[in-house]
């Protein structure tokens, strides 16, 4: 028995979606006051029902809120920002509080994964074995929000309003890595990874490791930034070219093609909008003018990246 599971954490997603929901209903001005408290109430009850829902119902419920989306039902409230003088002030009074509750995350983590993961009496331990970083990571974000509230005399609906304010700006695309990653697994599942191998074969001299190396690396940068997500283009393109030409047909070793392909399809996600949660929200947030500006910051970065990954893969996976 575990006392705090992925499971316990999807409940408390799923009553802060609700009452976010809730929330966005009765705000009058709100310019897609219906469209978007049926959004964030449908993903809500995705969190709560977790594996009592049937696939089926999850299924109309993605396709709902892929509708509303699609639709432009979605979008922010006009928030009630605090004015400049209000921020500065609560910036004097707190100073460098303020980063308190962002380093209890990452703390948190640490501690849970190596410490409180080993907890346990008798046969009910306190974290999940099987998740335990990512409930570490979710039981650090909620001791950072009692923290936080602690720390700056927050009423306890503040997070609510907040957090609310911050997931609306961002809009449907909060959900969006989620769904290319299972997109990615749908590839794999359907054989896309085969269909890939025989392009790559016909087109590309592969009989040559370092052309394998290449085409492995540029698939999955050029694949992520298709998807958006390096995870979704794992399966596919290690499947299509890793396993096939480098690993079976060149004898590389796959612990470090793997390693070092999942760093090329991290530079694809540096340039391109399909990363919207990396790429798009940032500017949001920060009320750029222009959407791209953080990709164009990074595409030398990751160009230069990518080349040096091509290489060191080169010279290491069929050495070591």
């Amino acid at each position: 028995m575990k006392l705090l599971s992925l499971d316990v954490f999807y409940v408390v997603a799923g009553v802060f979606l609700l009452l976010m929901a809730g929330r966005t209903a009765l705000m009058r001005g709100h310019p897609t006051r219906w469209g978007s408290a049926i959004f964030w109430g449908l993903l809500a009850v995705v969190f709560l029902g977790g594996k009592t829902l049937p696939p089926v119902v999850v299924g109309y419920i993605l396709l709902a809120l892929v509708g509303l989306a699609a639709t432009k039902q979605v979008g922010p409230a006009k928030a009630d920002a605090a004015s400049p003088g209000e921020r500065a002030a609560s910036a004097e009074r707190l100073k460098n509080k303020l980063f308190v509750p962002a380093l209890l995350i990452p703390a948190t983590a640490i501690v849970g994964t190596l410490g409180l993961a080993k907890l346990h009496v008798g046969d009910v331990w306190l974290l999940d074995s099987a998740n335990t970083t990512v409930t570490s990571v979710c039981l650090g974000a909620l001791v950072a929000v009692i923290v936080g509230i602690r720390l700056t005399r927050a009423q306890p609906m503040t997070p609510v309003d907040e957090g609310s304010r911050l997931v609306q700006t961002v809009g449907w695309a909060i959900i969006l890595p989620q769904l290319l990653a299972a997109l990615g697994g749908i590839f794999a599942k359907a054989g896309v990874g085969a269909v890939v191998a025989d392009l790559v074969a016909q087109a590309l001299p592969t009989q040559y490791p370092f052309v394998a190396v290449l085409a492995y690396c540029l698939g999955m940068a050029l694949f992520t930034v298709c998807m958006g997500n390096a995870f979704a283009a794992f399966p596919v393109i290690t499947l299509g070219i890793g396993l096939p030409f480098i690993v079976h047909q060149h004898g590389g070793n796959p612990a470090i093609m793997a390693a070092i392909g999942m760093l090329c399809g991290y530079c694809g996600t540096l340039l391109t909008p399909m990363a919207a949660n990396f790429n798009l929200v940032p500017a949001m947030l920060l009320e750029l003018p222009d959407k791209h500006a953080v990709i164009k910051a990074q595409v030398p970065i990751a160009l230069v990246i990518l080349v040096a990954n091509v290489l060191i893969m080169w010279f290491c996976v069929y050495r070591f």
